[in-house]
């Protein structure tokens, strides 16, 4: 059946509107403040080959670009699928790259026949092991490891999976409650492509499947074809764990094609701080999408004229049973690296380095823990004067993930915590003639005057978000311990005590500026200090 244009336009807003109907019932169903909250969460409808044909704009690129990679792995694990059945995984290698993000894949049926999949992946607060955070030294310290696997067959229930999964974490009732949550979701997803297939009169999505995958690549390799054809580099030193890491690509533009490849890439580390591949893919597409076809959709169509290659077995191509529970503080990273290369290609167009990996504490102690999410600046924003002008860069705004900061109320409604501070660091983000977004500063302490605990995922505390054409850096991040008269400061990453009586102290990274500041003053690196 061939689809008139109006048709395919309509058919195209309504998958629009019914993932990001799917990602909200998400959000209102999870029982993971995270994932509540916050957004940190992917929802997407598939075609039954297994590609993504619209994503939910809720979410973020690390889960929706590497979900858009996993659902073919779901089907080759499972080629024949019935009404009922819903799979599921958390391996780090068919999914979104940790322990913690568990990705649902529901079919859907229409006359007899599997006419698509929908997808979800969202944020488990615990699955066991240490906890998320970077101090494992292996996967199996990290948690329990699912492969894909049914959670229901045939609409019943898989008990025994559910309680072997009760068995293995800390709040079993928030586990067992998300699953059902990513579960619902695409059930929600399933019901409105239903009601929208009779509406339209449709036998399945083959036709604007179709149409939908090939336009997109065509445009994005339209775009690409638009750019001069050559090789670009750039290098990135991060904090790492307890030593830096200096993170390089070269990106190859060649016709309608772009190559990105992470040669030199460090060795695997020891910690937790690995990236396996598709989470490295997720987010070094997503590096190049923010410049080079912005305004296509996300899609299998837009995304496959991008390639991502890493060394086997390095930081960023994590191999099992390497420990991965904080790739984020690396993979966050990736997006920089990728548009500083660009900047050699699109220098009036690149933004600079940002706070980019998201500080999100995990806080936990007696009979509690929480996983708050905190931003720092983004970088300036340069763009021709055709296109509106250049722009400083954001404050306390999550990029490249997207998520939300949970707020304080939240936060102290779940743990026995009292949140003294939370303010803009003001004058954290690098100055220029753009300057770069500041941070914030956040202080906890335990309302009972108990000790706690804080694993920490950062970076940006030694290595600060660097300006460009004459931009100065962004203030680096700071993490402390404070009691009366005395800090202490902490590393970016680690498992801490913060004893009792004595303050958490979190003031996260600035932005970079861009270009010299007419009549510019250097400015000291970091605020002034405030005893509380």
């Amino acid at each position: 059946m061939t689809l008139d244009p109006l048709t395919r336009q309509l058919v195209w807003d309504r998958l629009l509107a019914l993932v990001e109907e799917q990602a909200q019932t998400l959000m209102r169903t999870a029982f993971s403040t995270v994932v509540r909250e916050a957004g940190d969460l992917s929802a997407g409808v598939f075609d039954p080959r297994g590609r993504m044909l619209a994503q939910a704009v809720t979410g973020t690129p690390g889960h929706v670009n590497a979900m858009a990679a996993s659902v073919g792995k779901f089907l080759r694990r499972f080629p024949v699928l019935e009404p009922g059945d819903v799979l599921l995984t958390n391996d780090p290698w068919d999914g979104t790259g940790h322990l913690n993000d568990f990705t649902v894949v529901t079919p859907v049926f229409h006359r007899d026949q599997c006419v698509a999949l929908f997808a979800a992946t969202s944020h488990i607060a615990d699955v066991g092991g240490r906890g998320f955070g970077p101090e494992a030294n292996e996967l199996y310290e990290e948690g329990l490891r699912i492969p894909i696997t049914p959670l229901f067959r045939r609409g019943e229930l898989d008990e025994t999976l559910l309680t072997l999964i009760r068995a293995n974490v800390r709040d079993p009732q928030v586990a067992e409650g998300d699953l059902l949550s990513l579960t619902a979701c695409n059930e929600t997803g399933a019901a409105r492509l239903l009601e929208t297939l009779e509406e339209f009169d449709l036998a399945d999505l083959t036709e604007i499947g179709e149409h939908i995958v090939t336009t997109s690549q065509r445009a994005m390799q339209a775009a690409i074809a638009a750019l001069p054809d050559g090789c670009v580099t750039n290098h990135l030193t991060i904090d790492g764990y307890d030593e830096p890491l200096t993170l390089r690509c070269q990106l190859q533009v060649q016709g309608e094609a772009l190559h990105i490849d992470f040669a030199g890439a460090p060795p695997a580390s020891r910690y937790g701080i690995n990236v396996p591949l598709p989470y490295t893919e997720a987010y070094a597409s997503f590096g190049v999408r923010c410049l080079v076809g912005g305004s296509i959709p996300n899609n299998a169509g837009s995304l496959a004229p991008i390639s991502v290659t890493a060394p086997a077995g390095s930081l960023l191509a994590a191999e099992a049973p390497s420990a991965v529970s904080a790739r984020h503080a690396v993979g966050q990273m990736l997006p920089d690296l990728v548009l500083g290369a660009l900047a050699n290609i699109l220098p009036d167009r690149a933004p600079t380095e940002g706070a980019s990996c998201i500080w999100n504490p995990v806080l936990r102690g007696r009979g509690f823990v929480i996983n708050p999410i905190f931003n720092g600046g983004t970088g300036a924003r340069p763009q021709p004067e055709a296109l509106g002008g250049g722009k400083d860069g954001l404050s306390t705004t999550a990029f490249p993930s997207g998520v939300r900061t949970t707020s304080t109320e939240v936060n102290e409604a779940t743990a026995p915590l009292v949140f003294w501070h939370r303010q803009l660091a003001v004058g954290s983000g690098g100055t220029g003639l753009l300057r770069g977004g500041d941070g914030q500063r956040i202080v906890i302490a335990h309302r009972e005057q108990e000790p706690f605990y804080v694993s920490h995922m950062f970076d940006r505390v030694h290595h600060p978000a660097a300006g460009r054409a004459g931009g100065g850096a962004g203030a680096p991040g700071r993490v402390e311990l404070q009691s009366p008269g005395q800090y202490r400061a902490l590393g970016p990453k680690g498992f801490d005590e913060v004893p009792a009586g004595v303050q958490l102290v979190l003031q996260t990274p600035g932005g970079g500026g861009f270009g010299r500041a007419p009549n510019f003053e250097p400015q000291p690196a970091e605020p002034e200090r405030h005893d509380d």
